[in-house]
């Protein structure tokens, strides 16, 4: 069974925004997307950059160093669809965000 862990809370991410996080020693990138929370590693799979950091338009977040896209809820890079992030499992309960290790 996956243990879930308390990240935030619901009123820390706005529609459209975006939070790092770290969770176990991992960064994981945090997004709202109209009400609902997604969650991918914080690491771009190009240079390194820090996802959490970058643009989210839709679902889709641009990392703010090499512009590199990735669909926040599949962790596939627009950029190349060869490649994907990992992505995490969330769910609220009352104001708490728990993600899925």
């Amino acid at each position: 069974m996956s243990e879930f862990v308390k990240v935030a809370q619901v009123g820390d991410l706005k529609p459209g925004g975006g939070k790092v996080v770290t969770v176990n020693d991992k960064t994981i990138a945090l997004f709202n997307v109209d009400g609902t929370f997604y969650a991918i590693d914080n690491t771009c799979l190009h240079r390194g950059g820090p996802l959490g950091e970058g643009e989210l338009e839709a679902n889709v977040v641009t990392c703010p160093w090499h512009g590199w896209q990735y669909d926040v809820k599949t962790g596939v890079s627009e950029t190349n669809p060869s490649v994907k992030v990992k992505t995490y499992e969330v769910k609220t309960d009352g104001s708490s965000i728990l993600i899925s290790l």
